[in-house]
C-alpha cells in the first residue's frame, strides 16, 4: 500500500514538473534570445545556455518606431480596464456574496456563459458600433471590450473574497450606529482590499495580454501586443523575440505577486 502510494506522488509531481517544463521552456528560450547579440538569433544549432549577454535586441525593439506610443496605450487601456472592471465587478460581487435572492445561482452561470463567445463573432458588429459612436480607434473602445472580457473573471473573484468575509463583522458595526453603506466601506471594503488589489492585477494582466480586439479596433493607436502583431511578418527574426519577452515580462511579474491570492480561490495554499 505504501508502495502504491509512492508511486502515485512520484507521478503527480513527474507530472507537475512537465508541466511546468512545457511551459517555462518557450519562456525561457525567447528571455534567452532577447538578452542576446541580434546575429545570435541566426546561429545553428542554438545554445541552450547564455553565452553572452546583450541589451543589442531588446534596445533594437524598445527604440522602433511606435513602441514607446504603443506601450502608453497599453498602460492607458489596462488602467481603464481595471477602473471600470472594479466599479462594476466589485458591487456585483458583493451583492451575489452577500444576498441571497431568486436565481443567484442562474445569475452566477450566466456570468460565466459570457465567455463562451469568441471575439472573432463580436468584432465586426463592435467595430461597426464604435465607428457610429465616434469610439473607433481609441483607447477607450478597447478598454470597453476589454471590460466586458474581464468582468466574469473580477465578479467571481470578488464574490469569493466577500464571502470570506464574515458578516458577523458588519453586523457588529451597525449596532455600533454604522449604516449598512457605513459598514461595508470601514469593515468590510478595508478587509477586501488585498483581494481586491489582486483582481486588479489580473484584470490588468487581461488587458495587457489581449490582442485581438485591439488589433480590430485601432489603427493608429494600437496597443503594444497589437502592434507587434501586426508588425510580425515584416519584422526581423530578433524584433519578435524581443517583442515577446517585452509583453510576457509585466505579466509574469504581477501574476508572481498574486498567486496567492490566485491559489486561496482554488482552496489551496501557497507560502
Amino acid at each position: 500500500m505504501k508502495h502504491s502510494s509512492w508511486i502515485k506522488d512520484a507521478l503527480w509531481y513527474v507530472g507537475a514538473a512537465g508541466m511546468a517544463l512545457w511551459v517555462l521552456a518557450p519562456i525561457y528560450l525567447i528571455g534567452l534570445l532577447a538578452f542576446s547579440p541580434r546575429m545570435a538569433v541566426y546561429r545553428w544549432p542554438r545554445p541552450l545556455l547564455p553565452l553572452e549577454f546583450s541589451t543589442e535586441t531588446m534596445w533594437f525593439f524598445v527604440n522602433a518606431t511606435g513602441t514607446l506610443a504603443a506601450t502608453r496605450n497599453s498602460v492607458v487601456v489596462a488602467l481603464l480596464t481595471v477602473a471600470l472592471s472594479l466599479a462594476l465587478g466589485a458591487p456585483a460581487g458583493y451583492a451575489l456574496a452577500r444576498f441571497v435572492f431568486p436565481g443567484r445561482e442562474a445569475v452566477r452561470m450566466g456570468i460565466l456563459m459570457t465567455r463562451m463567445f469568441p471575439m472573432a463573432i463580436l468584432s465586426i458588429p463592435l467595430a461597426v458600433t464604435f465607428i457610429r459612436i465616434g469610439l473607433y480607434d481609441t483607447p477607450w473602445a478597447v478598454a470597453l471590450v476589454h471590460t466586458a472580457m474581464a468582468l466574469p473573471f473580477v465578479i467571481l473573484i470578488t464574490a469569493s473574497i466577500f464571502v470570506s468575509i464574515p458578516r458577523d463583522l458588519e453586523e457588529a458595526a451597525m449596532t455600533l450606529g454604522c449604516s449598512y453603506l457605513s459598514a461595508f466601506l470601514r469593515i468590510s471594503l478595508p478587509l477586501a482590499l488585498p483581494g481586491l488589489a489582486a483582481a486588479a492585477l489580473f484584470t490588468f494582466v487581461i488587458s495587457w495580454n489581449e490582442v485581438f480586439a485591439a488589433a480590430i479596433l485601432t489603427l493608429r493607436q494600437r496597443t503594444l501586443p497589437a502592434l507587434v502583431i501586426v508588425a510580425l511578418n515584416e519584422s526581423p527574426l530578433y524584433f519578435r523575440f524581443a517583442g515577446g519577452f517585452f509583453m510576457v515580462a509585466p505579466a509574469l511579474v504581477i501574476l508572481f505577486f498574486i498567486r496567492r491570492y490566485l491559489f486561496n480561490l482554488w482552496g489551496l495554499t501557497s507560502r
